[in-house]
């Protein structure tokens, strides 16, 4: 960690807001009230930057991040995904840290608190337009020569499939220019422009659909998207947006790492709010990810090299299988009797999470509340009952309490994958998303 961040971590603390006992009222409170948050406006501020499959709403970390810690206190979010939780604990005023293993959520999450002279920005972004449209207008031949020299093989063949020719000259001639943008902040915010406009809910540039559910497949005859269009579109809502954001709030920090080995000293943390992956990949983040990381010079086996070491990935070779409670093994070896190898991916899941649940304990602090909001998985038929396993385990690595609420899914916001009735009746990622669960893990 660098210096800066330890400083954070080890700061005083601040002034104690609520005893021990009127803390935990507090906490019950927050968990008996209305979690679904349904009808309410999620887009404001940076929380619309950028497309990202399964994020819950703003108001449920905001919920937690106002009741139950003060200004100055520290907020971490050890599966960081789109960065919701740093964004609420950067809004409200708290000291956020972030941590994943994906770069494209790592990159979501700065930008998304990074606040920016949105003049300069729109300057920056507007010539950025205009130098590309003049590249593409007067020297095709040289954006070619770049797409060529650029990429090895693999991923050459990769954009050649998912990308139409005349997108292609479109988004090397605007990635060239974003990448001569002098400002670093300004150039971040519009490589996240670039990224939102492959990556939409709407279908993008690409000839890919449901790319943002994670679900993409090919469609040849997808009418093609002028990705100097997009762009300009896109650029502009995120504008508006970063009008939001203040230089006064307290700057978050973001980790690249795996939240099985946080990086960080015990008892320092005043709250956690996470959600971590479904298992087995039933959303396959990387699937999406990598249509804009390819273009940012990540080459497709370094990405599946690190999709394996993702919270949740199907591989279990090579990995060590813990033991787990007795009734999270009992869902396991009921998985056994149906498909073996589905149960190891389910302990290798139950695993991971006895990890993380295990350094989520360890650096909270003591008296406070670990929020972990989850939906459980249907494996061959068996409700893995992901709520109740994931309390046994939090008790059994020391957390002294674990309370289950539920929420049900706006599923038109949450980006799940939106299916046919006829299509929704025999698919279990359909099934098992309906609801989710707010464990609240209080640490003794």
């Amino acid at each position: 960690m660098r210096q800066l961040e330890l400083e954070i971590i080890t700061a005083e603390p601040s002034v104690r807001v609520l005893t021990a006992s009127a803390y935990r009222e507090q906490l019950a409170t927050l968990l008996a009230g209305d979690l679904n948050f349904h009808g309410q406006n999620s887009a404001y501020a940076s929380h619309n930057y950028h497309a990202f499959p399964a994020k819950f709403p703003p108001q449920l970390p905001r919920r937690f991040i106002e009741g139950l810690t003060a200004p100055g206190d520290i907020v971490l979010d050890p599966m960081a995904g789109s960065g919701t939780t740093i964004v609420e604990a950067f809004l409200n005023g708290r000291h956020g840290i972030g941590m994943d293993l994906d770069p494209l959520a790592l990159q979501l999450g700065r930008v998304k608190t990074t606040p920016l002279n949105v003049e300069a920005a729109a300057e920056a972004g507007f010539a950025v337009i205009r130098e590309a449209q003049e590249l593409c207008q007067k020297q095709p031949h040289t954006l070619q020569e770049q797409l060529d020299q650029r990429f090895k093989p693999e991923e050459r063949a990769f954009i050649d499939y998912w990308f139409a020719p005349a997108v292609q000259l479109e988004l090397i001639a605007l990635l060239s220019e974003i990448e001569r943008t002098e400002d670093p902040k300004i150039r971040a915010f519009l490589e996240l422009v670039f990224s939102a406009v492959i990556i939409t809910k709407s279908g993008g540039v690409s000839l890919a659909r449901d790319l943002a559910h994670t679900r993409p497949h090919r469609v040849s005859d997808k009418a093609s998207r002028s990705a100097l269009v997009e762009f300009s579109k896109r650029l502009k809502k995120n504008l508006e947006s970063a009008t939001e954001l203040s230089f006064d709030m307290p700057a978050p920090h973001f980790i690249h790492g795996n939240a099985m080995a946080l990086p960080l000293p015990d008892d320092k943390m005043d709250l956690i709010v996470t959600s971590p992956p479904y298992a087995s990949n039933a959303i396959d983040y990387m699937r999406a990810h990598k249509f804009s990381l390819v273009w940012f010079g990540h080459t497709l086996q370094q990405l599946s090299d690190l999709r394996s070491q993702y919270i949740g990935h199907d591989a279990v070779q090579g990995f060590s299988l813990l033991p787990l409670p007795n009734a999270v093994q009992e869902i396991v070896e009921a998985v056994a009797q149906v498909d073996s190898k589905k149960a190891q991916t389910l302990h290798r899941y139950y695993s991971e999470a006895t990890c993380f649940l295990s350094e989520m304990c360890r650096v909270l602090k003591p008296g406070r509340a670990a929020i972990v909001v989850v939906g459980s998985s249907v494996m061959r038929g068996i409700d893995t009952q992901t709520d109740r396993c994931l309390a046994e385990i939090g008790k059994a690595v020391g957390f002294a309490e674990a309370t289950i609420a539920v929420r049900r899914l706006d599923r038109d916001k949450r980006m799940m994958p939106a299916r046919s009735q006829e299509k929704a009746a025999t698919s279990l990622i359909e099934a098992r998303m309906h609801e989710e669960y707010i464990i609240a893990f209080y640490k003794g």
